[in-house]
Parts: structure tokens; C-alpha cells; sequence
């Protein structure tokens, strides 16, 4: 037997009939789990947040659900532009909406933005006592219908959120 002949032996071994079923088993087996897993890898969101999401969060400086939020806060200051306090009221009511939204996006735990503030820390929000008295200016609004509110102090008060929106990213 040669050095020719063993290597003939091992490269391409005798084929029977128990050993192509096997082979065409195995092949059969190895094509459905390539596809299942490519088929799973498209529908989840594994490799979306793996790869995509971290790139786009990479490029933006910024976590990647928390854009998009420049324009309704944009929206929520021209509404101060109208000089009417009903229009202030809703513009505060608007900036805790969105408040709420963003920590909810970023993860934050409580059922209620008032639960998600009180989880916070001022190294988290440096802001946060600021944002706790806007709070209470929110909630004279609405629960007290004849609470008066000065476009002034609205002001403030949507500047408060501002700063809140800033550090955590979403403006």
C-alpha cells in the first residue's frame, strides 16, 4: 500500500448505501439550520440591536430611540408664541408628556413619571429637584381648572424641561 493509496482511501472513501443516507441526512440537516438561522436572524431584533442600533449610536452620539424628539419639543415652544395661558398650560402639560416618554424609552423603572423620578439621582439628572417643582406647577394645572399661570413662569417651567430633555440626551 502506497502513500497514494491511503490518501485515495481517506479523501474519497468507499461509497455505500448506509453512508450516502447518512451523508445526505446530514446534508439535508446542515441547509435547514442554515436557513432556520437566517431565517430567525431577519425577523428578531437581536442583530438589529447588536449590530445596527450600537453603529447608529455610535455615528449620533446619542442612544438610538431617543432622536426624533427636536421636532415636538419645537412644536411644544411655538405654542408659547400664541401668548394665551391656555396654550402655556398645554405646552407644560406637552414637556412632561415628553419627559415621561423619554424616560420610558431610556429604560428608567415605575409605572408613572412621578415613580421614575423618585428613582433618579441628581447624578442622573442633575436638574431633578427643578424638574420635581415643575411637576407640582403640572399638577396645579390639572387638577385646580382655575389655576393662572403667567406666560412667564410657563417659560421657566418649559426651560426646566428643556435642560432635563438635554441631559438625558433626547434633544
Amino acid at each position: 500500500m502506497t502513500l497514494a493509496d491511503i490518501l485515495n482511501f481517506l479523501l474519497f472513501p468507499p461509497q455505500t448505501l448506509g453512508l450516502m443516507v447518512f451523508k445526505y441526512t446530514l446534508l439535508f440537516f446542515t441547509f435547514f439550520f442554515a436557513f432556520l438561522f437566517i431565517w430567525l436572524s431577519i425577523k428578531s431584533t437581536f442583530f438589529k440591536r447588536l449590530f445596527i442600533w450600537d453603529l447608529i449610536e455610535v455615528l449620533t452620539f446619542r442612544a438610538y430611540k431617543l432622536g426624533g424628539y427636536s421636532q415636538r419639543w419645537r412644536k411644544i415652544i411655538s405654542r408659547l408664541e400664541k401668548k394665551s395661558e391656555a396654550e402655556a398650560k398645554l405646552a407644560i402639560l406637552e414637556a412632561d408628556s415628553l419627559l415621561d416618554e423619554v424616560l420610558k424609552k431610556s429604560g428608567y423603572p415605575g409605572e408613572t413619571l412621578t415613580e421614575r423620578l423618585e428613582k433618579l439621582t441628581p447624578a442622573t439628572l442633575p436638574n431633578l429637584e427643578e424638574v420635581k417643582k415643575a411637576r407640582q406647577v403640572r399638577d396645579n394645572i390639572v387638577f385646580d381648572p382655575t389655576y393662572k399661570l403667567e406666560i412667564g413662569k410657563a417659560k421657566e417651567i418649559l426651560k426646566v424641561y428643556e435642560r432635563a430633555l438635554t441631559y438625558l440626551e433626547a434633544l
